[in-house]
């Protein structure tokens, strides 16, 4: 079973952290090479340019369809057998986004279509609450 945190491509790595995978697109602005660390990064399995932008134009308003209509080129998408094979080679992967938003972003999406999906394989992390 392979456990899946998420994490903010800006938060510091952690070896809490184990196997890193940036999931976005784009690289995250304001990063460097020499500072971003990841293990990983799966373009292919980040939703499509064109659901990346018309989510952006209006963010707020249009969560909810993001969401399904990511679900549904997830599903579809050929590349995702491939990326869970990949992830399964760890007992523990930490899926990094850049949005600034922790609780509407394609990495949560993708989460829960993994363990969805493959319940037998996959499990999301429960967030841990500060003290």
């Amino acid at each position: 079973m392979t456990e899946l945190k998420l994490k903010r491509a800006y938060d510091a790595a952690d070896k809490e952290d184990g196997y890193r995978v940036y999931v976005d697109r784009l690289w995250p602005r304001g990063l460097s090479h020499e500072t971003f660390h990841y293990d990983a990064w799966e373009k292919e399995i980040a939703p499509s340019d064109a659901l990346r932008h018309w989510f952006h134009d209006n963010q707020d308003a249009r969560w909810q369809e993001f969401e399904e209509k990511y679900r549904a080129e997830l599903l579809s998408n050929p590349s995702l057998e491939d990326f869970v094979k990949s992830l399964e080679l760890h007992p523990l992967v930490t899926l990094l986004y850049s949005s600034r938003n922790e609780s509407e972003n394609n990495a949560m999406v993708l989460a829960s279509v993994l363990s969805e999906k493959y319940p037998e394989n996959f499990a999301v992390a429960k967030p841990s609450v500060p003290n």
